[in-house]
């Protein structure tokens, strides 16, 4: 491929450890402090300046974020110091490439070695093409970034919708969530990693665990929509909130997570715009792994008005959730093609103006 070189990531590139700083050191401020896992805090100081990009070192690896303003990278991080001519963006979705998880070094906690990466045999094209892939990869997740955007922006509208009840309801009663739903915990799989590698032939439909859609495998359990509420492990945000996902289609759900489904006049969309600012703590057991178990999660009580009115309200919020779901199909969609062009212009196997010149025909 011509002006394309090889080298090793350490001559494209140079890491730097991040910085350590507490949450009691910390002062409330407007730039970001950046941890394994992502933006957390915000500091009154920052050490980088913008853009930068920065991965996961310890505990967990493999993750990379792009910033786009003066930052603090923490510790648990390697950031770049030194893009050495390179475009920021495409480095970033470079080393998102390189599944840099499957290079840990640490016994006990999982940890990079930056002088170990950096020895790393890379191919990497000259700056003109790498500001081309760049953009295309940066409109498909601008495009994914607004539709979620757009997302939040429909359930505070049904949040507003369900808070109404309390302002201009006169009517209000207590009801226990096991009155208003149905459980599916009985028809849950767990499935190792080990027996979902061997079921990655033909269509795939998404497993998920207690938070998120953990992968994808070639076969399903439920067809539907169901609300699904964390079990075990991760049970609550750090606000006291359930963890919720609604599941529509075809799918698999392992053990970490409840599968519920509401009774009428409720809907699984109008349940979780109600459970998604509820306190859950009181109903979280298990010292050292959280826990919500059957019996607590039906003892949940919620304050609701007249059925007259939740049916009402079901009604009301049914477009902003068809528009949710469309949404999320497009989501879908933009990803799928997002990860399957990624190592494609990552290796020169499609070149961008091959790709326009596809789009335009």
């Amino acid at each position: 491929m011509k002006g394309w070189r090889e080298c090793n990531l350490g001559e494209a590139i140079t890491f730097q450890r991040g910085f350590d700083i507490t949450q009691n050191q910390q002062v409330i401020g407007n730039y970001p402090v950046v941890s394994s896992s992502g933006i957390n805090s915000f500091h009154n100081e920052w050490k980088v300046s913008a853009p930068g990009v920065v991965i996961g070192r310890k505990g967990t690896l493999g993750t990379v974020f792009f910033i786009d303003q003066d930052f603090w990278p923490h510790d648990t991080t390697l950031w770049i110091k030194d893009f050495h001519g390179n475009d920021p963006r495409f480095i970033y979705y470079f080393i998102f490439s390189l599944d840099l998880q499957n290079y840990d070094v640490g016994s006990s906690n999982p940890t990079l070695n930056r002088n170990h990466i950096h020895l790393l045999p890379i191919t990497i094209p000259p700056l003109h093409e790498q500001k081309a892939i760049a953009g295309v990869l940066s409109s498909l997740d601008d495009k994914i970034d607004l539709l979620h955007r757009q997302n939040k922006t429909l359930e505070a509208m049904a949040e507003a919708l369900f808070r109404q009840w309390f302002v201009e309801e006169e009517e209000i009663v207590t009801v226990k969530l096991g009155d208003i739903i149905d459980i599916f915990d009985n028809k849950r799989i767990p499935l190792s990693s080990t027996e979902r590698e061997k079921m990655k032939s033909g269509t795939l439909y998404p497993y998920y665990g207690a938070a998120t859609i953990m992968d994808y495998i070639n076969d399903y359990i439920f067809d539907g929509e169901y609300l699904l509420l964390g079990e075990d492990g991760t049970v609550q945000t750090e606000e006291g909130f359930p963890i919720l996902q609604l599941a529509v289609g075809k799918y698999w759900v392992n053990n970490h997570t409840h599968v519920l489904k509401t009774k009428k006049p409720y809907s699984n969309f109008l349940l979780y715009s109600i459970l998604k600012k509820m306190p859950i703590s009181h109903i979280v057991t298990g010292a050292v792994q959280p826990k919500i178990n059957q019996e607590n999660l039906k003892s949940l009580e919620i304050d609701v008005p007249s059925e007259e009115e939740i049916e009402k309200t079901v009604f009301e919020t049914d477009g902003i959730w068809r528009k949710i779901q469309f949404n999320n199909g497009q989501i879908r969609l933009l990803e799928k093609i997002r990860d399957t062009l990624l190592p494609k212009l990552m290796n020169g196997e499609v070149r961008v103006d091959g790709l326009l010149n596809h789009m335009l025909l």
